[in-house]
């Protein structure tokens, strides 16, 4: 019996996803802990022997909680933490089959597009070092026929018709290609320029020099395709159709000698690697480890009429239930089972509720986490505890220009007291408020930095209620600037 190798998946312990997410989003508790224990259960379910694996679904995730509370954020820090497939979709992009616009099978194709690339990046860094080197003895080669033409050269270009067509269509340069000990090096002397040559270029003392090379770079091919679906436009893969490959563009480009080598290195990379291979492991990765944020997914539910948008509403979540529950979905790199995705599902629910997805759909998202709404406590914790905290990207963009700017205790309070007083008596939309309250507050600094270099400005609560107060009283002009 063959042993199923384990995928590659990040093992951090719930504990640690939760503390990475605290970093960023503040509360919702909850959330992060239901999230982290799914997380966790992939990796544990990599661990399982293989007749039990198959056996272990996903208990996809279904968020309900106000707009700005941190339900997409959560999404993308995921994004970061994990090394499995993972996309972020809106859930009001997809339309009904037989409707204009996206069907829901295009997540599965766009997800496994993302794992490709991943596994490309992994195997191309594994052959980096081999890849540099063949790209220096590529350069080399060039710069010594800019030295010295060759007459190898020449007598290359003097092909039959037959070659000539051969060589257009692989479009490749002979004398990069080739590799150096089927060039004829002619003389001692041009023996020794070309060590002289990769020698400098291993020390990288002729980097700033420029040099004419040629770039190619596939083009995708594209075709109408006729499905049960419908026209579709997909992408042909032919990397490994013979004898051809795909087809490339091509381009002289005038670029630094450091350039040209990251050009050259990953050429050679790309074609160190085993494409096949690479697809391989990519659609092991999504079907075992993939992961799917479907945003919105609110906008498609509804009440149940016969008419105006809701019909699409209602088929988009029909369609959504087999892909789901576990379906084959055909790309181009193959057919990929969508069992074992992991669906994290987030809503508002502000007009609509959970109740009105159709109840198979949620019964496919068993596990629900509602976010709690933020209040001038959680404000003020945003405004200064994340590593990406709104004051700190201020006083970066501030020293920039050369100003040191201070936000005291008292100002950082007054601003989250009136983030949610304004949330409070017009629109909740939770922590995007704190966004223009800031971009308000900020507006005349910002406006004068160019002028302030080398000064310290304190922002203190006076400074705040001054600078808001009438906006804050005024409920119609808050309205329309806050």
């Amino acid at each position: 019996m063959e042993t199923a190798t384990l995928v590659p998946i990040e093992s951090l312990t719930p504990r640690q996803i939760v503390a990475e997410l605290d970093k960023y989003i503040i509360g919702q508790e909850k959330a992060k802990r239901a999230v982290a224990i799914a997380l966790r259960n992939r990796y544990r379910r990599q661990k399982l022997p293989p007749e039990l694996r198959d056996e272990v679904l996903p208990k996809n995730i279904l968020m309900i909680g106000p707009t700005g509370v941190g339900k997409t954020e959560i999404a993308r820090r995921i994004a970061h933490l994990v090394r499995a497939p993972f996309i972020k979709v809106e859930a009001t992009k997809f339309t009904e089959v037989g409707y204009v616009g996206r069907d829901v099978d295009s997540m599965i194709r766009d997800l496994t597009n993302v794992a490709v690339r991943m596994v490309e990046m992994e195997k191309m860094a594994e052959v980096r070092k081999k890849a540099e080197a063949r790209a220096l003895e590529r350069l080399a080669r060039i710069l010594v026929e800019k030295a010295r033409p060759s007459k190898v050269r020449t007598q290359r270009q003097r092909t039959s018709p037959l070659e000539i067509i051969l060589e257009m269509l692989s479009q490749e340069d002979d004398e990069e290609e080739a590799p150096p000990e089927t060039l004829e090096e002619g003389t001692s002397d041009r023996r020794q320029l070309r060590r002289e040559i990769l020698a400098q270029l291993r020390s990288g003392e002729r980097d700033n020099e420029t040099i004419e090379i040629v770039v190619e770079e596939n083009i995708p091919p594209f075709v109408q395709v006729f499905s049960p679906q419908g026209i579709e436009e997909m992408g042909i893969d032919i990397e490994t159709f013979p004898p051809f490959g795909p087809p490339r563009s091509r381009s002289r480009r005038v670029v630094t000698i450091a350039e040209a080598k990251e050009i050259f290195t990953r050429q050679e990379s790309r074609k160190l690697i085993d494409r096949s291979a690479v697809i391989r492991e990519a659609i092991q990765r999504v079907e075992q480890t993939g992961i799917i944020f479907l945003d919105e997914i609110d906008k498609i539910a509804g009440s149940r009429s016969t008419t105006g948008p809701d019909v699409s509403r209602e088929g988009v979540q029909r369609d959504l239930l087999p892909i789901i529950e576990g379906s084959t979905v055909a790309t181009k790199y193959g057919p990929v089972r969508t069992d074992h995705i992991l669906f994290i599902a987030a809503g508002a629910f502000h007009i609509s509720k959970p109740s009105d997805l159709i109840p198979e759909l949620q019964g496919r998202l068993p596990i629900r986490v509602e976010l709690e709404p933020l209040g001038s406590e959680d404000f003020r914790r945003i405004l200064t505890e994340p590593e990406n905290a709104l004051t700190k990207q201020y006083q970066m963009l501030m020293a920039t220009e050369g100003v040191e700017l201070e936000f005291t205790p008292d100002a950082i309070d007054e601003i989250a007291r009136i983030a949610y007083e304004v949330n409070t008596r017009t629109e909740n939309i939770g922590a995007r408020r704190l966004h223009t309250v800031m971009e308000r507050l900020m507006e005349r600094i910002s406006f004068d930095a160019p002028d302030l270099a080398g000064q310290h400005i304190v922002i203190d609560g006076d400074y705040v209620r001054q600078q808001l107060a009438d906006v804050v009283q005024d409920t119609d002009l808050s309205r329309y600037i806050l």
